[in-house]
């Protein structure tokens, strides 16, 4: 039996965090599990997930980076009397086609759409904080960040903006059963003029250069990237290149009624924290 506790798996990730917080404000008993924190959750060690499900009423999932697992997690939740999971995906994840990106997330997606439970699947454009928390933190401190990401723009969202969405969503009963939100923001601009806004707002000279997958690909490897995970990333920007991805959508109003945050709105906030001051 479930006593309407959340489990959000990845707690202590972009996302996960941000979500524990909010539901923590709204009052839902909450379960706030990943490697490192108290409750312990790891896709590789399914041993640990009958611990993490007990009592549970509904999940918030961040697949793992391989294909799979969600799978059987998902039969352990279905037993376990989960009602209710939240998948974390990829913008436009029906229309990747043939590229080798996302197979994690695309498997997936088939897990959970394919469960008895009452399902919702938030897909996300890249993240604005992917300029100060992740990869493009560093480049960006140097100076210059080099992508193979040319005119084709990406409606980045603000991952504030989908931890609201989630927070919603999981504790909404009913009311986004069986929906998929493509969730980005309000407009799409390319790498280029993300890099422009954050010179600008910083008052440091940063610098854009596009460069081919190949050679991306080797510098993150250069990094310390592993080659698969680099080579998963550079995919990424291939795939989006296609421009199937480019178009902002309205789904973030249609879950919170609000306009999602923009990107100038995101640079602004980080640029006063500094954190693109070295």
């Amino acid at each position: 039996m479930s006593n309407g506790t959340t489990l959000v798996l990845g707690a202590t990730g972009k996302t996960g965090r941000r979500i524990t917080a909010r539901l923590r404000l709204r009052g839902t008993p909450v379960r706030a599990a990943s490697r490192s924190s108290e409750i312990r959750f790891d896709w590789s060690d399914p041993g640990g997930w009958d611990e993490a499900l007990h009592g549970v009423a509904a999940v918030y999932v961040v697949p793992p980076r391989v294909p799979g697992p969600v799978h059987e997690f998902v039969a352990g939740a279905e037993a376990a009397g989960v009602r209710r999971l939240v998948l974390l995906s990829g913008h436009g994840a029906d229309t990747w086609g043939d590229s080798a990106f996302g197979l994690d997330m695309r498997s997936a997606e088939e897990a959970v759409r394919g469960s008895a439970l009452e399902w919702t699947v938030l897909r996300s454009s890249n993240f604005d904080q992917n300029f100060d928390e992740d990869v493009f933190h560093a480049p960006l401190l140097a100076g210059e960040l080099a992508l193979p990401a040319g005119a084709v723009p990406e409606p980045f969202i603000d991952v504030e903006d989908v931890a609201d969405a989630a927070a919603a969503v999981l504790t909404e009963a009913g009311r986004h059963a069986g929906r998929i939100y493509e969730l980005t923001g309000p407009r799409a601009i390319t790498f280029r003029e993300a890099v422009e806004l954050i010179s600008l707002a910083s008052g440091r000279d940063i610098s854009y250069r596009q460069i081919s997958a190949a050679e991306y690909s080797a510098a993150l490897v250069d990094e310390g990237v592993s080659e698969d995970d680099a080579h998963h990333v550079a995919e990424m920007f291939v795939m989006m290149e296609r421009g199937l991805l480019a178009t902002a959508t309205d789904d973030l109003a249609t879950v919170l009624g609000r306009e999602p945050r923009t990107f100038e709105d995101y640079v602004v906030r980080a640029a006063a924290a500094g954190v693109w001051q070295r």
